[in-house]
């Protein structure tokens, strides 16, 4: 008995207090604005419900799980994705027109979803095996080859909004890793470029003849339907004209909870989803919205405060790519339900419907609780 008593306190020592006081905050809030999304689908409510608490599982299963064994696990996983992910090229099963998922006979998975933790965490492997010597530009060279295989594998599915994520991630841990900002200048410049040649040949790119070679249709449209919703309300610029609608008619203050007229209606497409953040502004307004988004930086910070203080450069690195990756999730979200950036498909965390997201939730927080409480024995070093 004392036994097991001993294994439940350590079990509660694996947790990282303040993360999970905002974390309950925010599935609180997040099951109340699902019970409004969901109308009359109640089944959606009790599934969402349902995919918190198993996300609550595995994340204090991971929080217990020294952050050294998950780095030694690492190169192993990172292969296992990839071969997943050359499975759906050849073997997935296609659904919506994108070959995302993978049907393993017992069950089907997406395994895109594994690259968003399994990339990040197998970069800062890298650098970490790497930190004894100075980091050189081929160090970052195999690091981005590492990174750009799964996110073009992603790519092609097509799974833009996956891919960005992964991107992101992975990038995030080369720049903590020590990535020259003589390296990012260029690339800065070339974004910022290619933004205003698109912009300048605004009329011309988006012809219906004009091929974008890198991009497919329905890409070049999300892109084109950015730049003026007005060109097709009813099709493709419907998504971001009703939510922009939504999102407006919230005021500062707010419909009121469940009293939100463009969901209650049906007018705001992908409700449950992508697009959740236009039915909560809508109900909550301005201040909402402030609030909601206020509670996400703590949430951030105090994964950032955790890579701080990490006892070791991959225990840092991989905190501090999911604390951002979690901030890609909600700038990406909001930016296309505002019409700031266009549609590309990214969940907003602990808000949009969804199992398996909530899932790679859980994992990412999971691993910061662990790397919080960590503490390396004399024997073990600081691994």
């Amino acid at each position: 008995m004392k036994l097991i008593w001993q294994g439940v306190l350590k079990a509660f020592n694996s947790l990282d207090w303040p993360l999970l006081i905002l974390l309950s905050l925010m599935a609180i809030l997040g099951l109340t604005v699902m019970h409004s999304a969901v109308g009359s689908t109640d089944w959606r409510f009790a599934e969402q419900s349902k995919h918190f608490f198993v996300a609550f599982i595995i994340m204090w299963a991971v929080a217990c799980i020294p952050p050294p064994w998950i780095m030694r696990l690492a190169p192993y996983v990172y292969v296992l994705a990839l071969v997943l992910l050359l499975g759906v090229e050849f073997f997935g099963e296609t659904s919506k027109g994108a070959t995302r998922w993978l049907n393993l006979g017992f069950t089907r998975i997406q395994p895109s979803e594994m690259l968003k933790i399994t990339v990040p965490i197998t970069l800062a492997w890298y650098f970490h095996k790497r930190q004894s010597t100075h980091l050189g530009f081929l160090d970052f060279i195999v690091a981005a080859l590492l990174l750009a295989i799964p996110f073009l594998l992603i790519v092609r599915q097509p799974d833009l909004g996956t891919a960005l994520l992964v991107l992101a991630a992975g990038f995030f841990v080369m720049y903590f890793a020590g990535l020259s900002f003589k390296l990012l200048v260029p690339a800065t410049l070339l974004v910022l470029i290619g933004l205003g040649l698109i912009l300048y040949y605004e009329d011309t790119l988006c012809a219906p003849d004009f091929d974008w070679v890198v991009l497919r249709d329905y890409q070049k449209h999300r892109v084109c339907t950015l730049l003026n919703p007005g060109l097709d309300p009813l099709g493709k610029g419907f998504h971001t004209i009703q939510s922009m609608i939504a999102v407006g008619s919230g005021g500062i203050y707010g419909k009121g909870y469940m009293l939100g007229t463009q969901s209650r209606l049906d007018f705001i497409p992908e409700r449950t989803t992508d697009f959740i953040f236009a039915v909560f502004a809508e109900e909550f307004g301005l201040y909402g919205g402030i609030m909601l988004l206020v509670l996400y930086a703590l949430i951030i910070l105090r994964g950032l405060a955790i890579a701080m203080h990490a006892k070791s450069q991959y225990s840092r690195l991989v905190a501090g790519s999911l604390s951002l990756m979690l901030f890609t999730y909600v700038f990406v979200n909001v930016g296309m339900v505002t019409g700031v950036l266009p549609v590309v498909g990214v969940p907003l965390p602990f808000m949009s419907y969804g199992g398996t997201a909530l899932l790679t939730l859980g994992v990412a927080c999971g691993m910061l609780m662990g790397i919080s409480r960590y503490r390396p024995s004399q024997k073990s070093g600081h691994a």
